[in-house]
């Protein structure tokens, strides 16, 4: 499975999602190394921090030289700002320029951004026109299937991007209103293939080989992009990649659970500043991927309960150990 962003080849067409908080470069470094992931993307940023050149904007933007193709994400709710960030994405030498539309948070969404631009429908065109006009980088734009379940607009919107000039789609079934609930329902995801003509990209709770599937199934979109799932497991893009072409999965032993899992404990440490923040971001992702170890429900407590990054490490040396 593949498809084209322009001129840019998404070969496998599994794309890492963007997610606050988790895929920055290092772990974007963790997924490329596992292998099977076509693109990878940036967290979000907001659009006129990355156009003023905030240091720390700057930051979430960093991509290295060989991790290609890749996306930088940005966000915000003035058509002018975010022409000038795409701009920077530009200058930045990324692949892929990629609008947020479909962030639920409160923050973002408070003044029109992210998946607030999914009610505010003239204003959203008003951004992809600006962004469009203002560079000639492959454009794609990553969107929810609306803001409550009684305005599922993403078709309309969907529609709106392809006439402005974006190549390609990504959409999470779920509603603005829904955050990270709700009940999963592919068919507005399928409404908006059958509306454009661009590749869609279906996007939510994909998290195995059984749910991408479904996901393709259901939908006929031309490709999956993978959140939370790649957290619980970091192979799971090598396992739906194998399935699809006919190959035997990857077996993944505890051996090497433990050894990614303890690797990304090292390569975030040079990150942060203090051993707090060390801890903090281990036991975000350790939550989840705890989830994909057999009996994980002992370890996952075990980390979240850690005081010290030492103890976080005899805890999953205990463990594996066993």
């Amino acid at each position: 499975m593949q498809y084209r962003v322009r001129d840019v080849a998404i070969d496998p067409g599994l794309v890492l999602a963007p997610m606050e908080g988790v895929t920055d470069l290092t772990f974007r470094r963790l997924i490329r190394q596992i292998g099977g992931c076509g693109l990878t993307v940036t967290e979000f940023i907001p659009a006129r921090s990355l156009a003023s050149e905030i240091p720390q904007a700057l930051g979430l933007a960093e991509f290295d030289p060989d991790e290609r193709p890749v996306a930088v994400q940005i966000y915000g709710n003035e058509p002018d700002v975010m022409a000038d960030g795409a701009r920077l994405v530009a200058d930045l030498g990324a692949d892929i320029l990629d609008l947020n539309m479909g962030c639920p948070s409160k923050k973002v969404c408070r003044r029109s951004g992210g998946s607030g631009l999914m009610k505010e429908p003239a204003l959203a065109r008003e951004i992809v026109r600006a962004m469009r006009a203002a560079v000639d980088l492959p454009f794609t734009v990553k969107m929810r299937t609306g803001w409550d379940a009684d305005h599922r607009n993403a078709p309309d919107i969907a529609r709106m991007c392809e006439d402005e000039g974006v190549d390609a789609l990504a959409v999470h079934w779920r509603t603005r209103e829904d955050k990270y609930g709700g009940t999963l329902d592919w068919s507005t995801v399928a409404a908006v293939k059958a509306a454009v003509g661009i590749p869609v990209l279906a996007n939510g709770d994909i998290v195995d080989v059984p749910s991408a599937v479904r996901a393709l199934e259901q939908t006929g979109c031309d490709g999956l992009m993978v959140g939370r799932g790649a957290m619980r497991d970091p192979w799971v893009f090598r396992k739906i990649e194998a399935h699809l072409a006919g190959r035997p999965e990857p077996v993944v032993d505890l051996a090497e659970r433990k050894r990614v899992l303890l690797g990304y404990l090292d390569a975030i440490r040079p990150n942060f500043r203090s051993d707090k923040g060390v801890l903090g971001r281990f036991k975000a992702i350790a939550k989840h991927f705890t989830d994909g170890v057999p009996n994980g429900d002992s370890l996952r407590p075990a980390i979240l309960q850690s005081k010290s990054i030492e103890e976080a490490v005899e805890h999953v040396e205990a463990f594996f150990a066993a």
